[in-house]
């Protein structure tokens, strides 16, 4: 596991308000009155990040930002390609495989690449030392799970900004001007910016779905579960790259 992964995971909630509690709770356990408030408030906050709506309504607040409806690129005659961003991968019986997230994105790329008969591009590199490069899995998955070919392979990125650098420059060696992007919807904000940052190809958004906003009228709403806190780590993971993206770059 990189570094990157490992401050991403415990220094954003929830984990991070996990080990506040944690701590605080020891503090409290010593007599600090006001730390054992601190640590209740946390510990509503990692059950508010648990719901439907809190996730929900972060994830929403990502999926705003993508571009809806026709595009048009000046000077161009229209995307020449599909460029699908890898996520995780999942390791079982029979080796390491591409993950959930990674296959939906496949799907929807496959299914993108039979409408418009463009050619793919995949990329994303090794998640970990000695691991196969996520790229080389996901041209795998496309050919034996999809029959779909795959024309170009990028297995050295190893974050999004890197997807975009280094896909933008194989495009461009092939004259390519425009490119849809296959990734979540809540991932996409980041995505086209980094994308953006490339003299070229333009980068056109292909979300592979965007969630139902909740509406806040259900109990179902307001009941905590443990998959919701994902999401609302998901959310909150994108909108600190963002702002890390827009210092750094």
């Amino acid at each position: 596991m990189s570094l990157q992964a490992v401050l991403s995971s415990l220094f954003l909630p929830p984990l991070l308000l996990v080990v506040a509690v944690l701590l605080l709770g020891l503090l409290a356990w010593r007599g600090s009155r006001r730390a054992g408030l601190l640590a209740a408030l946390c510990a509503l906050l990692v059950l508010v990040l648990a719901t439907p709506l809190a996730a929900g309504l972060l994830l929403a607040s990502l999926e705003a930002k993508v571009p809806r409806g026709a595009f048009a690129v000046p000077d161009c005659d229209g995307p020449g390609a599909i460029v699908i961003l890898s996520a995780e991968v999942a390791r079982g019986q029979h080796g390491v495989e591409v993950g959930p997230l990674t296959l939906e994105r496949l799907r929807a790329g496959a299914a993108l690449h039979r409408r418009t008969g463009l050619p793919i591009l995949v990329t994303g590199g090794a998640l970990g030392r000695n691991d196969i490069p996520v790229a080389f899995l996901m041209q795998r998955s496309l050919t034996q799970d999809f029959g779909v070919p795959v024309r170009w392979v990028e297995p050295r990125a190893t974050d999004t900004a890197q997807n975009a650098v280094n896909a933008s420059a194989m495009l461009r060696a092939e004259g390519i001007c425009a490119a849809y992007v296959v990734t979540h919807g809540w991932h996409l904000p980041r995505a086209l910016e980094a994308f953006a940052r490339q003299s070229a190809p333009a980068a056109l958004p292909a979300p592979v779905r965007f969630r139902r906003m909740p509406e806040g009228k259900q109990l179902s709403d307001y009941v905590p579960r443990v998959d919701h806190l994902v999401e609302s780590w998901f959310a909150l993971r994108e909108w600190t790259g963002r702002l890390v993206y827009a210092i750094r770059d």
